[in-house]
């Protein structure tokens, strides 16, 4: 671990933070450790949130979902403009790939904390990323260089190279988008999924693709460059135990790998990044099978997983990020770079992992007890009274601990993970103890497939949410008032329980989702012929006619719940008798979405 260097407080006074949750608190920390000021923004769901609490200012930007409000480009720039703020610090989703985000805010002559929007351009677009690389000497799996626009590409690729085939989202990052298809009859139906989950979170719905390996390891690369043309690799984390292409536990370094290996990665991912002009932190995945690595891609943002790599290493990530932005040099060679112990990040997310079926689980946080102790970290981005909201990402903190070697780690994180507590939504923490203690994950032989395909997690049994108290769940609405202070009139807006608002008059402006009136059930279907939701969220499609004829397991409708698609599908043969839903209505868990005979 280097001597963590001592950095000056940045020129700007003021970052306006352009996320949500557990990020936009991590940076609006390490700002007020540097003395900076603090804007954060907000939806009309998260008027209440952490990250607005914390921060020295907040603006709303409006709307519910991330389209209309996070992803409001007009909205965000003009709470840069009423905030007066000199920096964004993008985070990462939303918006912190997007080059023309980049470029509208450098154009304001405000500092983009990332890299520059050409190289975002590059790096943004996976297909022109793969032509870097290669530019540079390092290569990829077999895949295409342009976008795909029909199911028959998809057909042609995998004939030609074998199946599986994985689409994946030009723009995107995160598993978001990413589909696997094992034969040609899949593609149409995949296709159009990945597109739907593209644009729904990252604003664009282009796909490429890639030769799905069979049983690899996804390692990837710390790298941070300066605006001097000075680049490092800070070690490696391995971030195998995935499901749906989604990390759940990351680790650093990345075990068992051979010196060689830990260093020609290391030195490819600085020339990646290096050969598009990168600067400030980024990062460089990979594939790793049978003793050779593959250039997966580059995110061209902050990861989730940085903090396991700051406890290796001793540096605050997000302040150098701040240091770079505003012109600094890196403060360290890469000669000076040395691991210390091993960390282990556990993603606590809302969903519930009964059966390995994983399925979000938004609603609200009746009680929150984080662990702590030696070596123990809490990244949250809620508190208790929190509401975990189907509209967004549903990452509910980062739990990571640090230990001495591999073997302390896992045992520290084992414990705090036991000592965890939290009641209204189910977690992801059942799972994750069972990738913990498992042989397999404790020898590091598990492999992105591993989860899903070895893993048993049969014997998890659902957990119900506790209840809430009448004034945990009782909804706000918006009235508009005119009030004047020192003389001065003001139209603003107030949120006020509901029950408050029956006694003082009408509302305006409150929104409330499209929902359809159905009765309970269980998830997917009761075996009677209703067909029921497992969780709130919304219908993007409707795969069957009334009068079809259905077999057990087929699709009846497609649900997305915090950004992810679940088919919801038949327990019962027969006849498709009624829908009660179209494409783009808002259900909660135990609807009844359609009725077999």
């Amino acid at each position: 671990m280097l001597n963590p260097p001592s950095l000056p407080k940045p020129s700007f006074d003021k970052v306006l933070v352009a996320n949500r949750g557990e990020i936009a608190v991590r940076v609006i920390r390490a700002c007020k450790e540097l003395g900076i000021g603090t804007v954060a923004v907000y939806s009309e769901l998260d008027r209440d949130a952490l990250h607005v609490r914390i921060a020295d200012e907040a603006y709303a930007l409006g709307g519910q979902t991330a389209a209309e409000s996070y992803l409001n480009t007009e909205a965000i720039l003009s709470a840069i403009r009423q905030s007066g703020a000199q920096a964004v610090h993008p985070g990462y989703g939303f918006f912190s790939e997007n080059a023309d985000f980049a470029r509208a805010i450098t154009e304001m002559g405000i500092t983009f904390i990332g890299p520059p929007p050409a190289a975002i351009e590059v790096m943004g677009d996976k297909i022109s990323a793969r032509e870097a690389a290669e530019k540079v000497g390092v290569h990829g799996v077999p895949g295409v260089t342009e976008f795909i626009s029909d199911p028959k590409d998809i057909t042609t690729f995998g004939n030609d190279h074998g199946w599986p085939v994985a689409i994946k989202a030009a723009f995107g990052g995160g598993g978001r988008g990413m589909k696997v298809v094992h034969r040609a009859d899949e593609a149409a139906a995949q296709f159009e999924s990945a597109q739907r989950e593209a644009l729904a979170y990252f604003g664009r719905d282009e796909c490429y693709l890639e030769r799905y390996l069979t049983k690899p390891r996804h390692v990837e690369v710390q790298v941070l460059c300066d605006s001097h043309g000075n680049g490092v690799y800070l070690g490696q984390r391995d971030c195998s135990a995935q499901r749906r292409h989604q990390k759940l536990i990351e680790e650093a370094p990345a075990p068992g790998l051979p010196d060689e290996i830990v260093t020609a990665m290391g030195e490819a991912a600085v020339k990646v990044a290096l050969g598009c002009d990168y600067t400030n932190a980024g990062t460089v995945e990979f594939l790793y099978e049978d003793g050779a690595f593959h250039y997966l891609e580059m995110n061209t943002r902050l990861q989730v997983e940085h903090p396991v790599t700051e406890l290796v290493t001793g540096l605050d990530l997000v302040a150098l990020q701040l240091h770079v932005a505003d012109g600094g040099a890196l403060p360290f060679t890469q000669d000076d770079v040395v691991l210390t112990g091993h960390a282990i990040e556990v993603r606590i997310n809302a969903e519930d992992p009964a059966g390995g079926a994983f399925l979000p689980s938004p609603g609200p946080i009746n009680k929150l007890r984080v662990p702590s102790g030696f070596g123990v970290r809490w990244d949250g981005g809620y508190e208790a009274g929190d509401e975990i909201s189907q509209y967004y990402d549903n990452l509910v903190g980062k739990l990571i601990c640090w230990g001495a070697d591999r073997q302390t780690a896992i045992a520290r994180t084992i414990r705090a993970l036991r000592e965890f507590e939290i009641e209204g939504i189910a977690t992801t923490i059942p799972a994750d103890l069972a990738i913990l203690e498992h042989p397999d994950f404790q020898a590091a032989e598990h492999s992105t497939k591993w989860v899903e395909e070895v893993l048993d997690l049969s014997s998890i049994a659902s957990v119900k949410a506790a209840p809430a108290g009448e004034d945990d769940t009782e909804p706000k609405v918006r009235r508009d008032v005119d009030v004047e202070v020192n003389g001065k009139r003001f139209a603003v807006s107030v949120w006020m329980p509901e029950s408050a608002m029956a006694a003082s008059g009408p509302a305006g402006g409150a929104r409330k989702p499209k929902r359809r009136a159905a009765a309970g059930g269980g998830a997917g279907g009761s075996g009677s012929g209703d067909v029921t939701v497992p969780m709130q969220g919304t219908i993007v499609k409707v795969s069957v006619e009334v009068g079809q004829e259905v077999a057990v397991g087929d699709t009846i409708v497609v649900l997305e719940a915090m950004k992810m698609e679940n088919n919801v599908t038949a327990e019962k043969a027969g006849k498709v008798a009624e829908i009660k839903v179209a494409a783009g209505d808002s259900v909660g868990g135990g609807d009844v979405v359609a009725r077999i005979e």
